[in-house]
C-alpha cells in the first residue's frame, strides 16, 4: 500500500488528483467546526457534556468526524445520502421499470438515479433536520427558539448536507475514490487523535505511570490490529467456482473452448446489513426523542422502547435491555445479510446466463442442478459472513463491561477498512492505466 502512495505521489495526474482530494478533504473539516446559526455554543457544550452517554449521538458524532457535538452546518453528515441510496435500490427490486432504469438505462439510466436520489436526499434532510430541531428545542441551546429560528436551522443543516453530497461528487469526478465513501472514512479516522489520548491516559494517570493501563492499551492495540487484519482477510476473501465453456464454430472461426471463474466474495454485502441493522434499530428512539426531549429520564411503554432501542449506543441503560437489544440487532444483521445477498446475487439468473453462453461448472449439469449449486454455496458463505458481521457490531456493547471509551466501534473498523482497500484499489488501477497511455504514447 505505502509503495502504490509513493508511486502515485511521482506520477504528476495522479499526484494532482490526490492534491485536489485532499483540498476538499480540508473543507470539510473546516465545515464541521462551524456552528449553525442561532446555536448558544456555550449552551450547546453543556447539554452535550450532560447527555453525551444517553443520547443517540454516538455513531452520529463518530460518522460526522464531530460535527454533530458541534451541531455544525455538517451535523446530518451524508447520512440522507446513504439513505436515499438504500431506499431507491429497495424500490428497484419491487418497481420493474425502476429496475429497468437501474439495469439497463446506461449512461442515462445512472444519470436519472443519481438525480432521483439527490431529490429524496433533499427531502430526507429537511425531514432529519426538522427532527433534531424538535428534539433539541426545549433544551435551551438555541438563542430565541421560534419558527424563524427552526427554519434557519433546518435549511442550514439542508444546506451542509447539499454541500457534501456536491464535494462527494467532485471527489469521485475529479479525485480518487469513491467521494461519499472517503468523507465518511475521514470523519471516522478523525477521531483517531481521541483515541490517542484515551490510551495515553491509561498509561499516565494523575497518579503517575500505570503498568496495567499500558498493559491495557497494548492489548487494545494489539486486539485492533488483528481485527484490521481479519476484517482485510475476510473483505478480500472470495470462493471462485469454475466455469468451463465448450467449443463452437460459427462461420470459419471457433468461439469458446477456454477456462474461467465466478468470483463469489465471502462478505459479498459489506457493510449494508449493519447500517441497515442499526438504522432500523435506531429509528423509534430517533421518532420518540421528537416528542420528548426527557423520554430517557422516565418509566413506562415508550420510555422502555426507547431505552431497549438506544441501548447498543448508550452507557446509561440497564444491561438487560443492552442483552435484548444485542440478540435482536444480531439477527436482524443475518437477516438483512440474506436479503442483500440474494437480491445483489441471483443464482437462477447466473445459472441461465452460464447456459446460454454454453458453459457449465465441471461436474454440474446445467440448469436447475447449477442453480441449486451456486444457491448452496451462496447461503454458506451468508451465513459465515452474517456471523462474521454481527461478531465486528456487537463490539461496541461489549465494551460496555470495560471501563473504556475508545470511541471506536466494529462498524467504523469495517467502514475505514473497505474505504481504505477500495481507495488503493483505485489508485492501483490509475497508476496501471498511467503506465500503459505512457507506453503507448
Amino acid at each position: 500500500m505505502f509503495k502504490t502512495i509513493k508511486n502515485a505521489l511521482k506520477t504528476p495526474d495522479v499526484r494532482k488528483k490526490l492534491l485536489y482530494t485532499l483540498v476538499l478533504i480540508i473543507v470539510f473539516r473546516f465545515g464541521c467546526y462551524i456552528t449553525v446559526p442561532g446555536v448558544d455554543a456555550i449552551a450547546l457544550n453543556d447539554i452535550m457534556q450532560a447527555s453525551s452517554s444517553g443520547r443517540l449521538s454516538g455513531l452520529i458524532d463518530i460518522i460526522s468526524g464531530g460535527a454533530f457535538s458541534r451541531f455544525s452546518i455538517f451535523a446530518m453528515t451524508i447520512s440522507p445520502y446513504i439513505t436515499a441510496s438504500i431506499v431507491l435500490q429497495l424500490l428497484g427490486m419491487v418497481i420493474p421499470s425502476l429496475e429497468r432504469l437501474m439495469k439497463e438505462g446506461g449512461e442515462e439510466g445512472k444519470a436519472k438515479i443519481n438525480r432521483y436520489t439527490k431529490y429524496l436526499t433533499i427531502l430526507l434532510a429537511l425531514i432529519e433536520g426538522t427532527g433534531i430541531y424538535l428534539s433539541y428545542q426545549s433544551s435551551g441551546i438555541f438563542i430565541n427558539p421560534g419558527f424563524l429560528t427552526g427554519a434557519l436551522v433546518v435549511l442550514s443543516l439542508v444546506a451542509g448536507t447539499a454541500l457534501l453530497m456536491w464535494l462527494g461528487e467532485q471527489i469521485t469526478s475529479k479525485g480518487i475514490g469513491n467521494g461519499i465513501s472517503i468523507i465518511i472514512f475521514i470523519g471516522i479516522i478523525s477521531s483517531l487523535p481521541m483515541v490517542a489520548t484515551t490510551l495515553y491516559r491509561l498509561v499516565i494517570t494523575d497518579a503517575g505511570f500505570s503498568t496495567t493501563g499500558l498493559l491495557t492499551a497494548l492489548g487494545i492495540i494489539i486486539g485492533a490490529i488483528i481485527l484490521v487484519a481479519g476484517v482485510v482477510f475476510v473483505q478480500q476473501a472470495e470462493r471462485r467456482v469454475p466455469v468451463q465453456y465448450a467449443k463452437k464454430v460459427v462461420g470459419r472461426k471457433m468461439y469458446g473452448g477456454q477456462n474461467t471463474h465466478i468470483p463469489l466474495k465471502l462478505a459479498m454485502a459489506g457493510v449494508i446489513p449493519v447500517i441497515f441493522a442499526s438504522s432500523f434499530m435506531t429509528f423509534p428512539a430517533m421518532i420518540i426523542q421528537m416528542f420528548n426531549n426527557n423520554i430517557a429520564a422516565e418509566t413506562g411503554f415508550w420510555a422502555t422502547i426507547y431505552k431497549f432501542s438506544v441501548a447498543t449506543s448508550s452507557s446509561s441503560v440497564p444491561i438487560g435491555y443492552s442483552i435484548a437489544n444485542a440478540i435482536v440487532y444480531l439477527v436482524l444483521i443475518v437477516a438483512f445479510t440474506f436479503f442483500y445477498t440474494y437480491a445483489t446475487f441471483n443464482p437462477a439468473e447466473v445459472s441461465n446466463n452460464i447456459k446460454k453462453n454454453g458453459g457449465f461448472i465441471p461436474g454440474i449439469r446445467a440448469g436447475k442442478p447449477t442453480t441449486d449449486y451456486l444457491s448452496g454455496i451462496i447461503s454458506k458463505l451468508t451465513w459465515f459472513g452474517g456471523l462474521f458481521l454481527s461478531l465486528i457490531a456487537i463490539l461496541p456493547m461489549l465494551m460496555r463491561f470495560t471501563n473504556l471509551n475508545v470511541a471506536f466501534g466494529g462498524t467504523s473498523i469495517l467502514i475505514v477498512v473497505g474505504v481504505a482497500l477500495e481507495t488503493v484499489q483505485q489508485l492501483e488501477s490509475q497508476l496501471v492505466m498511467r503506465h500503459y497511455k505512457g507506453f503507448l504514447e
